[in-house]
């Protein structure tokens, strides 16, 4: 009898298992990273020196992610996301323990039927999902690691960088909810998030796009309670041919935390270079108070070369307004 008994909850847990859908994906980076700012302390520097960070390190990261979904009778998709990530930049590791340790993160959940979405937990945010934000390359910025994504217009050198919601990889994240509707060309994006302590702090962000040929256009706002996070976010990109190019503006209100508001413009170009290379190039104007060494452009060059079998070997530069200058070489693997 027990036998039998045991015969049966292993069937009915394997036929449980047989309906649900697992997948393993992730990608692994690594090269070498140049920031003269290690060595030099104060606005215009990153203030490693006393720590004894070199010039030239090792950068690298290794993400591996399991998404999880299954569906009702009825045809909703409910699933999940959790990650697992260890890096190393600077010849530490980021927001993730001692050097070598790997962390996982808050999950995310959702429920989908149609083209409605709804994600809670370790929430997307609309902001961060806005099309045109981020460039199109490996590292969605400069370099096999960003290096600290000048590039991007919600994120100013003279106030709050990356005062959005976005998927964390190190902690829970926004523990938020968001709705993201999306219909042929047409795409819309609602999120909330709260964060309690002394006072709770709400950040609401609401994004849409919509294609049309080669081209998207995206619009986003945030309204927060915490000063300087307030943002309006407009991204122009298209594809002509074998070249990209693309347009990004946001003024991201009082994010120096005095009063004026800085705007940040972005354009970008790219060009195929042979049958397996890609060049892009940015520059951007940050313009906040009177006099700040803030202000002012940053430029970057990225070349990107598909080596097949979902690896690419990617190298960049980049100069920015705060005169940091990095330089990084390595190699991208997805899987």
């Amino acid at each position: 009898m027990k036998k039998i008994l045991f015969a049966t909850t292993a069937l009915i847990a394997t036929a449980g298992m047989a309906a649900a859908d697992v997948r393993l994906s992730g990608y692994g980076r690594f090269g070498l990273d140049y920031n003269d700012a290690n060595t030099r302390t104060g606005l215009n520097g990153a203030g490693n020196a006393a720590n004894g960070v070199s010039e030239t390190n090792i950068t690298s990261r290794l993400r591996i992610q399991f998404d999880m979904s299954t569906e009702t009778d009825s045809g909703v998709a409910i699933g999940a996301r959790l990650r697992m990530q260890t890096e190393s930049r600077d010849n530490t590791v980021n927001g993730n323990g001692a050097n070598g340790t790997t962390t996982a993160n808050g999950a995310r959940f959702f429920a989908s039927y149609g083209g409605f979405t709804v994600q809670v937990g370790n929430i997307t945010g609309a902001i961060d999902g806005l099309a045109g934000l981020y460039l199109p390359t490996s590292s969605a910025d400069t370099g096999i690691d960003g290096m600290g994504f000048h590039s991007i217009v919600a994120n100013t050198v003279g106030g709050n960088g990356f005062a959005w919601d976005a998927y964390t990889s190190a902690n829970v994240g926004a523990n938020g909810v968001e709705l993201i509707y999306s219909s042929g060309d047409f795409g819309a994006h609602f999120s909330y998030s709260t964060q309690n302590g002394p006072a709770a702090v709400d950040r609401f962000a609401v994004s849409g796009k919509y294609s049309f040929g080669d081209w998207t256009v995206g619009l986003g706002i945030q309204d927060s309670d915490t000063v300087g996070e307030d943002k309006v976010i407009l991204t122009v990109a298209g594809d002509i041919g074998q070249f990209g190019v693309g347009l990004a503006y946001a003024q991201n209100s009082d994010a120096g935390g005095v009063g004026v508001d800085i705007d940040k413009l972005r354009i970008y170009g790219k060009m195929d270079v042979g049958a397996s290379g890609i060049v892009l190039a940015w520059i951007t104007d940050e313009d906040g108070a009177a006099g700040a060494t803030t202000n002012g452009t940053s430029f970057g060059l990225n070349y990107q070369h598909d080596l097949g079998g979902g690896v690419t070997f990617d190298a960049g530069f980049v100069d920015s307004v705060n005169d940091q200058q990095q330089l990084q070489a390595g190699v991208y693997f997805r899987f």
